[in-house]
């Protein structure tokens, strides 16, 4: 009856949307009937709330373990999210939209859906985790057998191939990561992507497929965390036949359990059951649901209330909830609203950067006087308290393994007076201190101005645009100079959760460049740049000889780590947080 309804409806499209695939029209409806009718079954009853029964372990239970076991399938999981950069895996860069598309995206190795050990990756569509050469230079896939795309076609190695050619064509494939790019590209003769028609157009010689099971990628480097890049949505596959290029986010080739059938800017997103996955082929996702539906372009209170009223079991946007949500959490422990909550450390660090190019930072001393003076009880009191961030005296996030002893250093007036005296500023002296107008870091940055002012250190805070703080005003390290930015408070967010790829763009000197700079210090210290080559082919235990190598500089001052809490929907079962994410998994999620 339903479809029968869609089809009569269908008939009645605009003009403008008569070219719709079939496909496509009864997605378009089939999802706003399914947000119009989850809008009405839960915001009924007494008090807006839902009525089903609320599933609830326990607060934390889904940080290690498993939210509410179920091997129940069937009903449709509903997500909430901000708005959505892009669909197409090659040009999206937040997380929560990378948690998304587990769905209908598939790698050759992939996050770990195991409860405690979603940061370790595992076999996707390659049957191991590769092989490396004895020189790290070399990694060889195989692929799985078997694993089709959306429309019946078996994925090969060239289709994996072509999905990272993608990313070298920066004209029309922007937004997405680009690690791929620096790590297989010839700077001597740049590969230009798969659109350029060029003559004399070089190929992406660094990847070979010589049969179609097999793809070996040739590094310029050594780098021990290329699995985490091709665990990336922008090394997924791509087939060249279904490339629309700068469209292809509309309609993105399925390789999971689900494929998008309807993307709507008012209803929303829709994703059903993909005919032609194959759970034998798949050891991480669960696909319980019969069928998702994602609404965007929610604002944090409205993701929030989504999920107390019950017309929402997941929000993927990865930040936890908002402020007013947060004080409800903190109140009652009676609350039955606390054994849904998930607490989490996000591994985003506040750091204050010390540019060692702008007087008088580039004295090693004057910047000593600024890291002794820093209290980080009042700075995370500023951020909204223990519930929010967590102090860190280290340059290392708490979730990584191997680090340095987690301290929380005290600020000390004298020592920082000593320091002033011993870099010709006595009296002190006067900075600007970069910032992102937002009001979480404005209200850090006005009591980091406090703290320095105790020992004469005049600081001006100017408030920058959000929108291009990274991109160009504190991204480019001329302007930083130029402008005389000797204080720029920034956080640090790594793309996988390993010690280099959180130190590495902040602290080596070859990695500071003039668009997109993260070594915000412009720190290029010989022996730091040495240590970090030794740690990238000695292991983990290098790189805390790193980070400790690099607070002696005193060009990083680390303020707070950021902490979250999730609430799971009252349908949510088989609730994993997944940590790279800072959000419950999608991929074994399932509702009652």
């Amino acid at each position: 009856m339903v479809q029968q309804t869609l089809e009569r409806l269908a008939e009645r499209l605009p003009t403008w949307a008569r070219g719709w695939s079939r496909r496509r029209i009864l997605g378009a409806f089939a999802v706003v009937l399914l947000v119009v009718v989850l809008a009405v079954s839960c915001l009924g009853g007494a008090g807006g709330r839902a009525d089903v029964p609320v599933l609830a372990d326990g607060a934390d239970v889904a940080v290690d373990g498993v939210r509410s076991p179920s091997e129940r399938s069937g009903g449709t999981l509903r997500i909430v999210a901000p708005d959505i950069d892009s669909l197409d895996p090659q040009r999206s860069y937040l997380p929560g939209v990378w948690n998304l598309m587990r769905l209908y995206t598939r790698t050759l190795v992939t996050y770990s859906a195991e409860p405690g050990k979603t940061d370790q990756l595992v076999p996707d569509l390659a049957t191991d985790l590769g092989t490396v050469s004895e020189d790290g230079l070399t990694w060889t896939f195989t692929l799985r057998e078997g694993v089709r795309f959306e429309n019946g076609r078996e994925i090969t190695a060239p289709d994996i191939k072509y999905g990272i050619q993608r990313s070298f064509a920066s004209d029309v494939i922007v937004g997405g990561p680009t690690y791929v790019v620096d790590l297989l590209d010839d700077p001597a003769n740049p590969y230009p992507g798969p659109y350029s028609r060029e003559e004399d157009d070089p190929d992406l010689s660094a990847v070979e497929t010589p049969d179609p099971r097999t793809i070996i990628f040739r590094l310029r480097a050594p780098q021990p965390d290329f699995p985490y890049v091709l665990a990336l949505p922008s090394s997924s596959p791509v087939p060249a036949e279904a490339d629309t290029a700068g469209q292809y986010g509309q309609d993105p080739m399925s390789t999971g359990p689900y494929a998008i059938t309807s993307v709507d800017p008012e209803a929303g997103i829709l994703l059903e059951r993909n005919p032609q996955w194959d759970a034998a082929t798949d050891q991480v996702r669960t696909a319980l649901p019969d069928s998702v539906v994602v609404r965007t372009g929610l604002s944090g209170l409205e993701r929030d209330q989504a999920l107390l009223a019950g017309s929402a079991d997941i929000d993927i946007a990865g930040a936890g909830v908002q402020a007013a949500t947060t004080a409800r959490l903190t109140g009652d422990d009676d609350d039955p609203l606390l054994a849904r909550v998930d607490d989490v450390t996000t591994g985003s660090l506040r750091v204050l950067a010390l540019p060692t190019d702008v007087a008088p930072m580039n004295d090693p001393d004057c910047r000593a006087a600024v890291a002794a003076t820093i209290d980080r009880q009042a700075v995370q009191d500023a951020l909204g308290g223990a519930s929010d961030a967590v102090r860190s005296s280290e340059l290392w996030p708490r979730g990584l393994d191997d680090g340095p002893k987690h301290t929380d250093t005290e600020p000390d007036l004298d020592a920082a007076r000593n320091a002033l005296e011993a870099c010709g500023q006595p009296d002190g002296f006067s900075t600007v201190l970069a910032v992102a107008d937002v009001p979480a870091s404005l209200e850090v940055a006005d009591e980091v101005r406090g703290q320095l002012a105790e020992v004469g250190i005049d600081v001006e805070v100017r408030p920058l645009d959000p929108l291009t703080f990274y991109a160009t005003e504190v991204g480019n390290p001329d302007i930083v100079a130029r402008n005389g930015y000797g204080i720029v408070l920034a956080t640090r967010t790594v793309d996988f959760p390993t010690p280099g790829s959180f130190l590495v763009p902040l602290v080596d000197g070859r990695s500071v460049r003039l668009v997109g700079n993260t070594n915000h210090a412009r720190l290029d210290d010989p022996a730091i740049n040495a240590l970090v080559d030794e740690a990238l082919t000695a292991g983990p235990a290098s790189w805390r000889d790193v980070a400790e190598a690099v607070l002696e500089t005193s060009a990083y001052v680390p303020l707070a780590e950021t902490r979250i809490q999730l609430i799971a929907g009252q349908r949510l079962h088989n609730g994993v947080v997944m940590r790279p994410y800072a959000g419950y998994d999608v991929a074994t999620a399932g509702v009652r």
